[in-house]
């Protein structure tokens, strides 16, 4: 009976090591395994490597399991049988649900529980036992999958791969379910989850419009042209002749001030199309990812943005892209225009300008950015009407009324979002 003790004992702790194995194995994090492999954790090398072949994995150490509950069973029962001396059907009852009661406590929920807590800490120590049993286990393991599989293709069912790499879904859930310390956490999430998107948004969405563009005639004078760019806040503007669409060239004002020091005479003699660099025209329907890459493969910073039939719509820098995932950057020469007035009764008095993908981050609303950039844009799109000053439209629980238009271009809005509007 001692000896049946301990094999019975011994028989428990391997049927709670499978167990825990298996529940580990599941619930183990692999960005963690991850970042531990490149470490040069060994036992992670391992465990990274068995994850390829998690379903077979997780099939050894279930068939291990389930043997060894079943030995378990057998023993216990035989231990009980032997001490009570009763063979009785009450008896038999009894000792099934003890022993099935013990099963689920001591080889099952414990074991589990404990491997769910610290599942990459309890991995590390399992590793090489883990990696042993599998390949012990892989023939039977692999004539048994060849069987089902065989079995699943007679009933006509299809088994596809299960794909073990991270959808763009998967990594916006696990964003958004990260809960850190500290204040920044929002912020931090926010700036995941813009770098997930650079990929569906185009840069006709965060361009700087040709209206609000500083740019420079090229039929002026160099001085008044000189003058123009010391007195401008950007450090590259347009270089336009004939008509606005024709751009001909991007003043760099560095390289404007290198050649004036280095001129000798009037400034009037200056050739200012020949300081200019070629301009670099960019489709507005390219993607952010797109246009970051193009910007590092150019080295530059600026081009400028055309529709389909080759006319300007507006200009991208790389600083808008990066406000893009970071937020607003702004700098001792930036002209600071926010284009939202928070009012004391809860509304917002926004200039028709600012883009929708601004708006929703800033306030979290779910206006759709898919048909307009900007808040007029929207509005006109929505209600297909040029609205006039004093209309008030009311959409999705929001409430906007049009507060100044400039001819055909609505300038100011005011927005009531839906808690106000309720309230």
């Amino acid at each position: 009976m001692f000896a049946m003790l301990i094999v019975f004992v011994v028989l428990l702790v391997a049927s709670s090591f499978f167990a825990a194995s298996e529940t580990a194995m599941t619930f183990a994090s692999r960005p963690k395994l991850h970042q531990l492999a490149k470490a040069g954790s060994k036992s992670a090398k391992i465990i990274r490597d068995l994850q390829h072949h998690l379903s077979m994995v997780i099939t050894a150490l279930l068939a291990y399991n389930t043997l060894l509950n079943a030995a378990i069973a057998s023993v216990l029962s035989n231990l009980i049988f032997d001490f009570l001396g009763d063979t009785s059907t009450i008896a038999a009852v009894g000792t099934s649900i003890f022993v099935g009661t013990v099963i689920l406590v001591f080889a099952e929920m414990m074991p589990k529980t404990l491997a769910i807590q610290d599942s990459t800490r309890f991995l590390m120590f399992a590793a090489p036992a883990i990696k042993f049993f599998y390949y012990l286990f892989l023939p039977i393991n692999k004539a048994l999958s060849f069987f089902i599989s065989y079995f699943l293709k007679i009933i006509r069912i299809k088994v596809t791969p299960i794909d073990q790499h991270a959808s763009v879904e998967e990594l916006r859930g696990a964003i958004d379910m990260h809960d850190g310390p500290g204040q920044d956490t929002p912020h931090e999430k926010a700036m995941l989850k813009s770098i997930l998107d650079l990929g569906s948004v185009q840069v006709s969405e965060i361009m700087v419009h040709r209206q609000n563009v500083t740019m420079v005639n090229a039929d002026d004078s160099p001085t008044e042209i000189v003058d123009q760019v010391l007195a401008c806040p950007y450090t590259r503007l347009p270089l336009w002749q004939g008509n606005a669409d024709n751009i001909v060239g991007i003043i760099n004002t560095k390289a404007l001030l290198r050649a004036v020091r280095a001129h000798s005479g009037s400034l009037d003699d200056l050739n200012i199309i020949d300081i200019a660099h070629k301009p670099w025209f960019t489709p507005e329907s390219t993607d952010l990812l797109e246009q970051l890459h193009a910007f590092r493969q150019r080295r530059e910073h600026f081009s400028l943005v055309v529709d389909e039939y080759g006319s300007l719509m507006g200009i991208v820098t790389l600083e808008d892209i990066l406000e893009e995932i970071v937020g607003d950057i702004a700098d001792e020469h930036d002209v600071t225009v926010r284009g939202v007035r928070p009012q004391v009764d809860g509304s917002f008095v926004i200039y028709g300008n600012v883009t929708i993908r601004d708006l929703n981050r800033q306030f979290d609303w779910d206006l759709p950015d898919d048909v307009a950039a900007t808040l007029a844009g929207l509005l006109i799109n929505q209600f297909r009407i040029l609205p006039t000053v004093g209309q008030i439209f009311n959409w999705r629980g929001f409430r906007f009324e049009i507060l100044r238009r400039q001819r055909n271009q609505i300038t100011l809005v005011k927005v009531i979002p839906p808690g106000q509007l309720l309230s």
